[in-house]
């Protein structure tokens, strides 16, 4: 009955669209196409340096994906069993095309993209799912409009492909796998010529206008709510402005004004340190830096990006804030899963929070090193995971398999003030109210000068609620007295956690993900509340 209810807590929220169109993807198999390809447009304007990814081909046949190095030498090798899925599909992503360095590479680039256009042909395989579809087209005409040439062998391939795209639109999943089919066509249809090529364009850009619409939120973020996704969606605006000036159009003025609301929404959800704060999906090395997005965007003429250091900044649309006081900053979460219909890539992380001291990340979020269905992948989106409250060893949103979440909870901001002396927020979930005990969560922050005060409170019955608190691999952690730790922070600095209303304080050992797999060792706090409310009081000491 319990699984029953989990699928029906699932399926409840999809919109009908996607229940017909994954049916309808998994039913229909179109043909290849092998029709002659269109011929290729001149451009007729400046093209600039996008944002180069990593290098990813150590050798003409050997690559590494998220810490994994792995040799694709025969056609065999394009399906590799023992690798992860999401290691697969980079494989077939083709972003070394681009990369750092990548004109030291052009002969393997050529022989890459021949061995593609031969060796997976078939339209079997994950090579032409459409995600990594859209993805390998998009690198493809970057890669063309950068200065090479396509071999004729792929070139012609890259019209099948698109023609294969058009009819495998990923309208069963939405969000930014859509938006990335949208950008493919717009690619492929500004780069080839003729009446075929203006439909593909004109496809894409009715869809990218749609999307856009739906997934940005009115105060700038990415409706999915993963600062990763939203730097990935922000750079895909960039690469639409950039072609189109390429090749002589003007740029869609919704897009323009996106990247500037995209760009402030960023910069609020960085930390001193220049990387995203890790709520939801969310990892460094996969999305560009909010610094290299606002260089790109100046390289295109939008502008510098002038961020008033404000003592408070809430996304009320998204559900983050950034408190900043002192030498702290202090990122807030009271958002939603996600969209009801698509909360793939969301963790049950309500009511947590990250810390940044004197430029460096003290307390953090798990974040994601890997996207298998399995315990790990469960662990880490669950809300043990994260710098919040578990009761009953729950999870406050039902967070299961790799991508599915049923009942999920509801977050309120009640307070959001800030003045001279401090800067108060307070806000509840009611994610915890399908237990017995029907649970409220309710947190206060109170960020100050030299210390952040947390008072949690838990409405209802329940046999242990635990407060957990994550911490750098940089800090230390050590016990000063009893219920009181010390944190070692680097280049000197020092802060003592101290708690009130707690039974038992315990420090473990844990792990943080700041890359896809990656996982470096680190402290854990848990303190478990002797009655209703647990308050954790941190104070601070800047280095002498």
């Amino acid at each position: 009955m319990s699984t029953l209810a989990r699928y029906f807590h699932t399926v409840r929220y999809l919109r009908p669209m996607q229940i017909a169109g994954r049916a309808w993807y998994r039913a229909r198999r179109p043909r290849l196409d092998l029709r002659v390809a269109p011929p290729a447009r001149t451009m007729s304007g400046a093209y600039v340096a996008p944002i180069p990814s990593r290098r990813a081909m150590i050798a003409h046949d050997v690559f590494r994906y998220h810490n994994v190095e792995r040799r694709c030498a025969t056609a065999d090798d394009w399906e590799p069993p023992d690798a992860s899925r999401l290691w697969v599909y980079n494989l077939h992503y083709f972003d070394d095309l681009n990369a750092e360095d990548s004109w030291a590479r052009r002969s393997w680039h050529e022989r890459l993209l021949e061995r593609w256009a031969t060796e997976v042909s078939s339209g079997h395989g994950t090579g032409w799912e459409p995600y990594p579809l859209s993805r390998r087209i998009v690198n493809s005409v970057k890669w063309t409009v950068r200065g090479n040439a396509l071999p004729p062998a792929y070139r012609a391939s890259l019209a099948v492909q698109v023609r294969w795209l058009m009819k495998r639109l990923e309208y069963h999943i939405l969000g930014n796998h859509l938006l990335t089919n949208a950008k493919a066509l717009i690619h492929a249809g500004l780069y080839f010529d003729g009446p075929e090529a203006a439909r593909w364009h004109a496809r894409g850009a009715d869809l990218m206008a749609r999307q856009i619409r739906e997934q940005l939120l009115g105060d700038g973020g990415h409706f999915e709510l993963s600062t990763m996704y939203h730097a990935a969606v922000l750079e895909d605006l960039l690469d639409l402005v950039n072609l189109y000036r390429a090749y002589g159009r003007e740029p869609v003025s919704e897009w323009v004004a996106a990247i500037a609301t995209m760009r402030g929404w960023l910069h609020t959800m960085t930390h001193p340190d220049g990387d995203i704060a890790f709520f939801n999906d969310a990892a460094i090395g996969i999305a560009p830096t909010a610094r290299e997005l606002d260089a790109y965007a100046e390289r295109l003429g939008q502008g510098s990006m002038a961020c008033a250091a404000l003592p408070l900044v809430v996304l009320p649309a998204s559900g983050y804030l950034r408190a900043v006081f002192g030498g702290a900053c202090l990122l807030c979460d009271f958002a939603a899963v996600g969209p009801e219909y698509l909360p793939g890539h969301a963790h049950a992380d309500t009511l947590s929070f990250e810390l940044s001291l004197f430029g460096r990340r003290v307390f953090v979020n798990s974040g994601t090193s890997l996207y298998g269905a399995d315990a790990e992948r469960q662990r880490q989106r669950g809300t043990r995971a994260h710098n919040t409250v578990v009761v009953d060893g729950a999870d406050s949103s039902e967070v299961w398999a790799a991508f599915r979440v049923a009942r999920r909870a509801r977050a309120q901001l009640h307070l959001a003030e800030a003045s001279t002396v401090a800067t108060v927020v307070r806000a509840s979930h009611d994610g915890y109210r399908r237990l017995p005990g029907r649970n409220l969560h309710s947190r206060r922050w109170t960020l100050d000068s030299d210390s952040l005060r947390i008072d949690d409170e838990i409405s209802g019955r329940f046999q242990c609620a635990e407060a957990c608190f994550h911490v750098h691999p940089d800090v230390d952690v050590g016990t000063a007295e009893p219920n009181e730790l010390l944190l070692i922070l680097p280049g000197g600095a020092s802060a003592r956690m101290a708690f009130e209303g707690a039974a038992a304080v315990e420090t473990r050992r844990g792990t943080w993900h700041p890359q896809f797999g990656v996982s470096i060792a680190n402290w854990f706090v848990v303190a478990r509340f002797m009655e209703n409310r647990l308050t954790t009081i941190v104070r601070w000491t800047e280095a002498s």
